[in-house]
């Protein structure tokens, strides 16, 4: 009898829960400005909107969904020299391979009209390993196709 308590229990404890995926990313400018370029939020994305927590700030920076105009997204590729030129003074071979390196930045662009004249946008840089399912959960929820500013075809 307590099995089957169990088994009905805990499933619908887990249902009851909502699981709340939030994403780290960090602004790097836009139309809020109280928000430093560089500083670390944490994007959530609702059924209808957009919010952003600062670290020890309890009211969130929100975006209608339905204001939203436009998504797109791009890379900033760039080599890692300064780091290369430190390591070849310890060993050249090193910092051979470190200067043929690349890093990535991944950046989202996000337009919105908030009516009354008021338009706004942010570009925030996003993890490399979250920054496709971010743009495919901003797609969902804004009904917007994400273009990418390197080539301006839309997201595929």
């Amino acid at each position: 009898m307590f099995a089957l308590m169990l088994c009905i229990v805990v499933p619908a404890a887990a249902l009851a829960v909502e699981k709340q995926t939030d994403y780290p990313v960090i602004y790097s400018g836009g139309s809020y400005p109280t928000v430093k370029s560089g500083e670390l939020l944490r994007l959530f994305i609702d059924q209808d909107q957009i919010r952003m927590i600062r670290k020890h700030q309890k009211e969130p920076l929100v975006i209608k969904a339905a204001s939203v105009t436009e998504l797109s997204y791009g890379q900033e590729v760039h080599r890692r020299i300064g780091t290369a030129v430190g390591l070849a003074v310890i060993s050249l071979g090193v910092g051979l391979l470190v200067a043929l390196s690349k890093s990535k930045k991944h950046y989202i662009g996000v337009v919105w009209d908030a009516g009354d004249g008021k338009k706004g946008g942010l570009v925030i840089q996003a993890d490399k390993n979250q920054y496709r399912g971010l743009i495919a959960a901003l797609e969902g929820i804004t009904g917007k196709k994400a273009v990418d500013s390197d080539n301006g075809k839309p997201n595929s």
